[in-house]
């Protein structure tokens, strides 16, 4: 009880004081506003997974790790750690489509869909005939009228009703040009039809066919492939040759120009997302620490600092940490994440801080009366960042942020908005509790509340975590929320959830569209794999 008094009166404080900063507190501020003023420069171009920007950015927090005297755990004696991000397929050099002796231009006068047959063919010399030509703008003007209508759905019944009946390839396309065409969308994984899919643009409308009949002598070749880019995560440790070690996370990668639809800027003219806040400020906030690790810090830890990549496009850097960590887990006594802690307000002095529940001596040491912040606390242990991937290894986790703004995930995240002075405040805030828990046992570890997938407008959930690295067909589930739908309907973690009710689906996105089908009080079935087995359950929302 002593050690915990002491830690409160230290924290009040130094935390009550925090505008008036110290010596050291001054060479810090300097410091996070150099390592925030790099990192969301727009010579970095918003750090977008795998791009030149997301380079200049590992290189630097691997300096800066190198500099404070970190050793490098990273992949061949590097702090670097690359993996795979897999965002679906692409059309693939040799894909080609000809009417005739003229040759359409790719994604200009044609496509193929996603889910098209793959491979070659001649028409003239196989003797296939058998072409159908569907309109896409016949078919909404059909369903106007049907507030249930969905257009990928629609398409996919009709496309497999005139494969059965014997259909040896269809044409899509949409005469009226009403910005209506349905693109190649490379996240697609609806699984591939058995005949070829050929999309024609207005564009290839107006230069080639008149009339179905000027479809003859096609040929084509279609050829798609995974499409892969990598990621890198940033890893340092500091050895005091202790029993246990603490994880300090960040992620650096941010928007780019959008380029991932994840973006909440509706003007017309491309930007770069600098991305201070999100996360340009926890990563110079794990740089201070990795410093204060080495000098400072109590030596009854060993330290691993880790800057993840791929978190914007769901957790990919710290899931694949997390699964390849270079230090074992069961060693792991907590890991502390930081994400968007740079636009601390100063009136309010809000802090949330997530995590809380996941161990019992949480609710001894963080406190919601506190002398300097205003502090939220929210139990959960998973939620949309970093702190997830490590808390699913029954890891205990606390998540520090300062809240979303008006900037959030737009171009105007930029660096002279961060709150220097707020951030000294929590990172010190951080220290202290790191200091408190010297000395004691290892934390134990409690499972909490599965938190919702994010921001949305769902009328029903099943109170599932789903697996956003996945890259197969349908949503793995990657855990399970105690006492609904999913849980009583009899859904496990490992499960593959593939369709609901007469909806199937094949990645979060439609997944969620399926979701929205439903509302509170409605039963259906669900369709999943779970091994080599489909099982259909029941399930009330």
């Amino acid at each position: 009880m002593k050690k915990y008094l002491l830690f409160i009166t230290l924290l009040g404080t130094q935390l009550a004081n925090a505008q008036k900063l110290t010596k050291e507190d001054e060479k810090t501020a300097k410091s996070l506003k150099s390592s925030v003023g790099y990192l969301a420069d727009d010579k970095l171009e918003g750090r977008r997974t795998g791009t030149a920007g997301e380079k200049l950015a590992y290189e630097f927090i691997a300096k800066q790790f190198k500099k404070s005297g970190l050793a490098p755990v990273g992949d061949n004696g590097t702090y670097i750690q690359p993996f795979e991000v897999k965002e679906g397929k692409e059309l693939k050099e040799g894909t080609f489509f000809k009417i005739g002796d003229k040759s359409l231009v790719l994604n200009e006068d044609y496509y193929p869909l996603p889910y098209s047959a793959t491979g070659s063919g001649n028409f003239a010399k196989s003797g296939k005939k058998n072409i159908y030509l569907l309109e896409i703008n016949a078919l909404i003007d059909q369903n106007k009228d049907n507030p249930h209508f969905d257009l990928k759905e629609s398409l996919l019944t009709e496309i497999k009703e005139k494969e059965k009946s014997g259909v040896d390839i269809i044409f899509l396309s949409n005469s009226e040009a009403k910005k209506e065409e349905i693109g190649y969308d490379d996240k697609d994984k609806t699984p591939q039809v058995g005949i070829p899919l050929i999309y024609l643009t207005a564009e290839g409308l107006k230069k080639y066919l008149a009339a179905e009949r000027d479809l003859v002598n096609l040929s084509y070749n279609i050829v798609t492939g995974p499409k892969v880019r990598e990621g890198h995560n940033v890893a340092g440790f500091v050895n005091n040759n202790a029993a246990t070690t603490i994880v300090l996370g960040a992620h650096y990668d941010h928007l780019g120009y959008g380029e991932d639809h994840n973006s909440l800027y509706i003007g017309s003219t491309k930007m770069i997302h600098n991305g201070a806040d999100d996360n340009a400020s926890g990563t110079a906030a794990l740089i201070e620490l990795g410093k204060w690790t080495k000098t400072s810090a109590p030596k009854q830890f060993n330290y691993l600092l880790v800057a993840f990549s791929g978190e914007e496009l769901g957790l990919y850097g710290s899931k694949y940490f997390a699964d390849h960590s270079p230090v074992d887990l069961k060693n792991v006594n907590y890991m502390v994440n930081m994400d968007m802690v740079g636009r601390l307000n100063d009136s309010t002095r809000g802090l949330t801080i997530g995590g809380y529940g996941t161990s019992p001596l949480w609710g001894e040491l963080i406190k919601t009366e506190d002398p300097y912040f205003k502090i939220k606390i929210d139990s959960a242990g998973s939620g949309p960042s970093d702190h997830t991937s490590f808390y699913k290894k029954d890891i205990p986790v606390l998540f520090f942020f300062t809240g979303t703004h008006s900037d959030y995930h737009k171009p105007s995240d930029d660096a002279e908005k961060i709150n220097i002075p707020g951030e000294i405040a929590i990172i010190n805030y951080i220290k202290n509790v790191i200091t408190a828990t010297a000395g004691k046992d290892k934390l134990a570890f409690s499972k909490t509340r599965e938190a919702s997938m994010g921001k949305n407008t769902f009328k029903v959930s099943l109170g599932i975590m789903p697996d956003y690295t996945f890259g197969g067909d349908g949503v793995l589930v990657d855990g399970v929320s105690e006492n609904r739908p999913a849980q009583k309907a009899g859904i496990k973690t490992g499960d593959i959830l593939i369709q609901l009710g007469d909806h199937p689906f094949n990645d979060v996105q439609s997944y969620m569209g399926a979701l929205n089908k439903f509302n509170k009080g409605d039963t259906t079935t669900v369709k999943l794999k779970r091994g080599k087995e489909e099982i259909s359950l029941q399930i009330t929302f």
